[in-house]
């Protein structure tokens, strides 16, 4: 039998959690829902669930706070998309998810929820969480180093988790400078390989380098996504400033030279750095 829709607390302005969920319940309610609600499933919907994880990262990089808030509800309510249709095919309800994640929280904090000193520095703390998840992946039956690290992971991302676990076992260079060498033997594969080879081969050696790229980042402690994200941000702006210069002269990049556009990039780069003097 069909649930009766709770208008009431659809249109309650402090409904919460529960409002939410009734929402979305009535979205994908088969006789009065949205057709379009209705029609997704679990992989239709997960290309927006990246997407909007995303669009909170990007708040939070222009410390947008005001725009964090919608963007966190975007990212909970597909959360309680995915839950509203496992709950339909019986796989699990909404308020199950909140209480796994709960359950593992307080498994993986025994020094705040359980016996264990909380006298730690965030390193062993770190050590420690560790440990806790490879026991969680031993218990699910992932036996291999590298059981588990999510394949829709951004590809950056996952090399990095990738090269985490295989350094826990004792597979990793020693240091940054062997990292540096290894980028330096791999350059050079990839110059070589776009001289001799075909284009299958080339995107190879090409995907050799940027892994072996994103393992300098991991001995540098370098955040690769952060550090990309903000090299994205800096080209932005230094672009944008070289098409400011060049209106000022009545022109557009178009009308331009690359060796023009070059010396108003420089131009551009002095500028930034009398401004950060």
């Amino acid at each position: 039998m069909t649930k009766t829709r709770d208008d009431a607390l659809i249109h309650s302005p402090n409904g919460g959690i529960p409002r939410l969920l009734e929402i979305m319940r009535a979205l994908r309610d088969p006789d009065s829902g949205c057709p379009w609600d209705i029609e997704q499933t679990f992989a239709t919907i997960a290309p927006y669930t990246i997407e909007e994880a995303y669009e909170v990262a990007d708040a939070i990089e222009r410390e947008e706070w005001g725009e964090l808030k919608g963007e966190l509800g975007d990212l909970l309510f597909q959360s309680v998309f995915h839950a509203q249709m496992a709950e339909e095919a019986g796989l699990f309800k909404f308020d199950q998810v909140a209480d796994t994640m709960s359950d593992k929280m307080v498994a993986r904090h025994p020094h705040v929820f359980g016996d264990e000193s909380r006298d730690k520095s965030a390193d062993q703390q770190v050590n420690d969480w560790e440990t806790i998840k490879a026991a969680e992946r031993a218990g699910k039956e992932q036996k291999g180093a590298l059981d588990g690290v999510a394949v829709g992971l951004p590809a950056l991302l996952r090399a990095v988790k990738l090269q985490k676990r295989a350094a826990r076992v004792g597979f990793d260079w020693p240091d940054a400078g062997s990292v540096i060498d290894k980028i330096v033997e791999e350059s050079q594969e990839l110059v070589e390989a776009r001289d001799t080879l075909t284009q299958v081969e080339v995107e190879e050696e090409f995907g050799d380098l940027l892994f072996v790229m994103a393992n300098l980042a991991r001995h540098l402690n370098v955040e690769p996504e952060a550090a990309l994200r903000a090299a994205n941000n800096k080209f932005i702006r230094r672009f944008e400033g070289v098409e400011a210069k060049l209106q000022e002269l009545g022109k557009r990049p178009e009308d331009s030279t690359l060796e023009e556009m070059d010396a108003l990039w420089d131009a551009v780069k002095r500028d930034e750095r009398g401004i950060a003097g």
